[in-house]
């Protein structure tokens, strides 16, 4: 049987387990979309089910916030114990419509796409189809290709896997982020824009590594970029599809996608992006010339993909944190010393694995920011994790996350009791009476 015949069958059986997931076939008859068919839980879910005396000071809290910083729409979700207690919708989906935010909303959540990109590789790194230490580029390497063979730097043939994990690729971003200037490098290269990230990556190769892999942490969305790449040759599949068989289904998630650029391509219960602080516009990413805000048209969404591509609601995000919070009150998707690994300066280096940053209190947590919105995501070492995510960018950027961090903080320590209920369940039946129960100091 041909290799490719024999990918898509393995497919298809792997398919035929994890239940309802369309496919259909290119006619290159090598690639496959994958759509899940299956109704998310966040879609389901209605902000009144959120609506408890107990959980107001946190409502007040929440939204005095957005009046402050002129914040549209907002979602938070948060889950005590990995059960959702709270998933609420505050502001505007779209404010020219009057559409008001309910949990199923969908955010791009910008970085935040890096921690679903790290749990990707460390499955297959678990399930053996890849080593951390494996080289990426050069003679051997996951990406030796014709494509990646003539790069400047000898350098290059030492970036492993780790490196592109913890940021310490060889990058820096001194000279611009190659991820947000696809139109230039489209221009550099003589090509049709929009570059795509095969092309990025090879005009980020023709030019001098910044330091020797290994030996400097810099912030790197290229490095994940290139890691959508390996988990792409690794498994076979393309990444956004890797992603939900692997990843995204197994933990009972149906909604999240990699998101489009703009306006009119947008998912249907995806909000509309805003910015608060500033009224510029950019070039339009394609090439068109045209002037566009930046948050629509501006960035490559597509192309960002495995380093800020992602669009989630924040109950399912909140669902995606309980599958590799390391707590065990329901199984995590990955193995108790994978998880640890990841938040372990020991072992992952400093720039860790997709999580962002980790305290002596046990908090773990990721933040994303684009133009147009904000999202940060916390894990907790007393069992709650929260998310919120915004549709509206500050002139504070991506510093508004000082802000929202330290709001969140004292609003969920003002919560004395939490609903005994659990929104993950709402396909089942809905607790009724609630009752509640005490929450723990969510620091101490």
């Amino acid at each position: 049987m041909k290799p490719g015949k024999l990918l898509i069958l393995s497919i298809l059986t792997v398919i035929f387990f994890f239940g309802e997931i369309a496919i259909t076939f290119s006619e290159k008859g090598n690639s496959f979309i994958i759509e899940d068919q299956e109704v998310a839980f966040s879609l389901k879910l209605e902000n009144s089910y959120s609506d408890f005396e107990a959980t107001e000071v946190l409502d007040q809290r929440i939204s005095s916030f957005m009046e402050k910083w002129r914040i549209k729409g907002a979602s938070v979700a948060i889950s005590k114990d990995e059960e959702l207690v709270y998933a609420k919708g505050f502001g505007f989906a779209n404010a020219e419509k009057n559409e008001m935010v309910k949990p199923g909303h969908l955010f791009r959540i910008a970085s935040v796409s890096k921690l679903i990109t790290a749990a990707a590789v460390m499955k297959l790194y678990e399930e053996n189809q890849l080593e951390l230490d494996e080289k990426v580029f050069g003679p051997g390497g996951i990406l030796d290709t014709t494509l990646f063979k003539d790069y400047r730097d000898d350098r290059v043939e030492d970036i492993s896997i780790r490196h592109l994990l913890n940021h310490t690729g060889g990058w820096s971003r001194r000279s611009g982020d190659p991820m947000f200037n696809s139109l230039y490098i489209a221009r550099k290269m003589k090509i049709d824009p929009p570059a795509r990230i095969d092309q990025v990556i090879d005009y980020s190769l023709s030019r001098k590594l910044n330091y020797t892999p290994g030996t400097r942490y810099s912030y790197s969305n290229l490095g994940y970029a290139i890691l959508g790449r390996v988990i792409e040759e690794k498994s076979g599949m393309p990444y956004e599809d890797y992603v939900i068989m692997n990843i995204l289904k197994p933990a009972g998630i149906h909604d999240m996608h990699i998101g489009r650029s703009y306006a009119h391509e947008k998912f249907p219960n995806e909000v509309s992006y805003y910015d608060a602080g500033r009224n510029y516009r950019s070039y339009a990413y394609d090439g068109t010339g045209e002037l566009v805000p930046p948050y629509y048209g501006g960035n490559d969404i597509e192309l960002l993909g495995a380093a800020g591509g992602w669009i989630a609601s924040a109950p399912e995000l909140c669902k995606l944190m309980t599958a590799i919070d390391g707590f065990d009150n329901q199984m995590d998707i990955l193995r108790q010393e994978t998880v640890e690994m990841m938040v372990d300066p020991e072992q992952a280096g400093r720039g860790l694995f997709g999580w962002r940053g980790q305290d002596q209190y046990g908090t773990w947590w990721r933040t994303g920011y684009f133009n147009g919105s904000t999202a940060m995501l916390v894990r907790q070492k007393d069992g709650v994790n929260w998310v919120i995510l915004m549709n509206t960018s500050t002139y504070k950027q991506s510093r508004i996350q000082r802000y929202t961090s330290s709001m969140m903080f004292s609003s969920i320590r003002k919560v004395e009791l939490w609903p005994y209920l659990n929104l993950f369940l709402v396909d089942q039946e809905y607790p009724d009476p609630i009752s509640e129960i005490p929450l723990s100091n969510p620091l101490l």
